[in-house]
């Protein structure tokens, strides 16, 4: 490199790192803005489908007694709310509110004998009181779709005719029932309607009078079932999306938002912002889930759910099934009443009580109110030209000759970022630079010990003085691992991520590169030497069976460790035990690739990296926990001052591990240096 373009990169690099403490102090408004948000909506909501009480309500000899009796049960247990799907012929038959026949039983009902070719649908009010109310929501249905249909009775009740099979009649949609809504209004209960895509085309009309009597009922919340937002279907042809926004914001209604599936429900996105983000995000409890889980289990799960994920809303689903063991069909109602409210005898605290430790009250749910930093523009160009600073440091210790057109092109795409406001360009920033932070502080680390050795400066020879000099070296490099956090923040502050409508991408890529990255500089420049000499010395390296062996052996152990990364991970039985211990003497449980592995094993490897040049091997690995910090903050929909506390959790503990690591070390290799085979003389 010439001498003038190696002075002018010293001096950009001093000039970047002052951009760097530039840009963290621009983020201190952003994340004061993100925390008032986060801490804006305490109200925990617990909602029970009801259409599974119905369900269980078939194995009863009561089923309208079976109903009240558990709702009472359920309100007494904290279960504020239930959701009610829209309404169908199956669905009215479960309330009792009509009874559905083939033209077979229909004719047994008449004394007659069945028609062969009749495979006509049959149905009978129940309760004439209620047939007023049911009667037009049924036939506005079957007359939307073009059915004829006709009027029959059977001993003095009253019923219809409908010209399709019993099965394909009892698919067709109807508005939720009015008369279930009511009476569970009426007993105290929010009403949560779950809404659909499935009639094909929008109806706007429709739409707005099923909306006013929700409002009417005091709904302040939807949630939708099935694959899609209602309206999504006719959206390019009528913007029915725009239109039910428009309905639900009048009503003041907002929308729930379900984590976890498998596919995002369509158009979601698209209606959370034509609703100014009046949405909440649901946490549900599959029928299967809550028969399986033992009550110490669902109240873990609901805890986590509501102070780990911003959860405001919990899901509860069950079905009745049949226990061998007792001889009798159960129920799920007694254990979630058990969850919510806690059992003395097992010595268990209730969900609603250890919610109301870390602050939240059970209610009805409402929507983050949105704050937003003042001149947010300056801070987030500020963040933006932090973050390019850093990546651009980070390239500059790998290259030093390029770090000059490096800056310029990160200019670049940084004022890009900042003018053109693409989510994809700011969600790749914030990724090299979650990146590049790590990197960076162990990259720097292992240029110091280099140093150290090459310039002969002084480094700790007692015991004390190694250890010193290893807890202000892990003190100061954790710091600066760190950087990437506020840059993160800033970038990713939109309420969209908070929600999980858009996720940080790029995880698997976070977890691997910082590694590879690491160990690559030790190779080629923590030795000594040329880099040139050490990548000639490495490709000539023989491979032999135990070099084929240790890949494999790495390949297997990265292969877990992605595995473990995101939500999809699964933790052992061990290692669930053992979080649940930290959650309760904590309140906030540390990540365990922290704690247990990357932190212990960065404290003993700089103890002995003073002595042992091998050591820089163990501050390769170290990485997994210097990056796992970054990573934690990555997870927006985590409250920023709980990944706050986990990462010092982390790092405290994982320094007492390493500690007991560095007696384990000092006294091993006491005894060796007493009991090694010494030679004999003269040999």
């Amino acid at each position: 490199m010439p001498q003038w373009l190696e002075q002018w990169n010293r001096r950009l690099a001093k000039w970047l790192w002052a951009v760097v403490l530039l840009g963290l102090i621009g983020t201190l408004p952003v994340i004061y803005s993100r925390v008032q948000t986060e801490a804006s909506a305490k109200k925990v909501e617990f909602v029970m489908d009801y259409q599974d009480l119905l369900q269980m309500s078939l194995t009863q000899p009561n089923p309208s007694a079976f109903v009240q009796a558990q709702l009472q049960s359920l309100k007494a247990a904290g279960v504020t709310a239930m959701a009610i799907y829209e309404s169908n012929l199956t669905e009215l038959g479960l309330s009792g509110e009509v009874t559905v026949y083939s033209a077979s039983q229909a004719a047994l009902l008449e004394g007659k004998l069945a028609t062969p070719d009749d495979n006509r649908t049959y149905l009978l009010f129940n309760k004439p009181e209620d047939e007023p109310t049911l009667r037009p929501i049924v036939e506005q249905t079957f007359n939307k779709a073009g059915v004829e249909m006709s009027d029959w009775s059977v001993q003095g009740r009253s019923g219809m005719i409908i010209n399709l099979s019993p099965e394909d009649a009892a698919a067709r949609q109807m508005q939720p029932n009015p008369i279930e809504m009511k009476s569970l209004h009426d007993q105290g209960f929010l009403v949560v309607p779950r809404l659909s895509d499935r009639s094909v085309p929008y109806d706007d009309a429709q739409a707005a009078d099923w909306i006013n009597q929700f409002k009417e009922l005091g709904v302040t919340r939807i949630i939708f079932d099935g694959d899609a937002v209602t309206g999504f279907a006719s959206q390019a042809e009528s913007n029915s999306l725009k239109q039910f926004a428009n309905h639900l914001k009048e009503a003041g209604i907002g929308v729930g938002a379900i984590e976890n599936l498998k596919v995002p429900q369509k158009g979601l996105g698209t209606l959370a912002k034509l609703l100014d983000y009046n949405v909440v995000r649901v946490h549900s409890i599959s029928e299967a889930e809550m028969n399986a889980a033992q009550p110490t289990t669902l109240v873990d799960r609901f805890l986590l759910a509501v102070k780990d994920r911003n959860i405001r809303i919990i899901y509860l689903n069950g079905m009745a099934v049949r226990d061998s063991s007792k001889g009798q069909i159960t129920t799920p109602v007694e254990k979630i009443g058990q969850a919510l409210t806690g059992d003395k005898e097992e010595n268990l605290k209730g969900t609603l009580e250890r919610i109301q430790d870390f602050g939240f009250v059970p209610g009805e749910a409402h929507a983050f109110s949105i704050h937003k930093a003042p001149a947010e523009a300056l801070w987030r160009a500020l963040a933006i030209a932090g973050s390019v600073a850093l990546i651009a440091i980070a390239i500059g210790l790998f290259i030093p000759a390029i770090l000059l057109p490096v800056t310029l092109i990160g200019a670049i795409g940084g004022a890009a970022t900042f003018v053109l406001q693409s989510s994809l360009l700011t969600q790749a920033l914030a990724l090299f630079v979650a990146i590049a932070s790590p990197t960076v502080s162990l990259v720097l680390l292992i240029r110091w010990f280099r140093n150290k050795r090459e310039k002969g400066g002084a480094v700790p020879s007692s015991a004390w003085g190694r250890l010193g000099g290893a807890i202000l070296l892990y003190i100061r490099t954790s710091i600066l691992s760190v950087f990437a956090v506020p840059f993160v923040i800033a970038l990713l502050s939109d309420i969209t991520y908070s929600l999980v409508l858009q996720q940080f991408r790029g995880v698997s890529l976070l977890h691997l590169a910082p590694i590879a990255l690491v160990a690559l500089y030790a190779v080629l420049y923590g030795y000594g030497g040329s880099v040139m000499h050490n990548l000639k010395t490495l490709l000539k390296q023989p491979i032999t069976v135990l070099w084929v062996i240790i890949i494999a052996i790495v390949g297997a152990v990265g292969m877990y460790y992605l595995s473990r990364t995101g939500n999809s991970g699964e933790a052992t039985g061990l290692e669930l035990h053992l979080r649940t211990i930290l959650e309760d003497t904590f309140g906030v449980r540390p990540r365990t690739k922290e704690f247990l592995l990357g932190h212990p094993i960065f404290l003993v490897g700089l103890f002995l990296a003073f002595r042992y040049r091998w050591a820089l091997v163990l501050l390769v690995v170290a990485s997994v926990g210097q990056l796992s910090m970054v990573d934690t903050f990555a997870h927006i929909h985590t409250p920023a001052y709980l990944s706050a506390i986990r990462d010092l959790l982390g790092l405290g503990i994982g320094a007492l591990i390493g500690l007991v690591g560095i007696v384990v070390w000092q006294v091993l290799e006491a005894l060796w240096r007493l009991y090694r085979p010494r030679p004999q003389a003269g040999r």
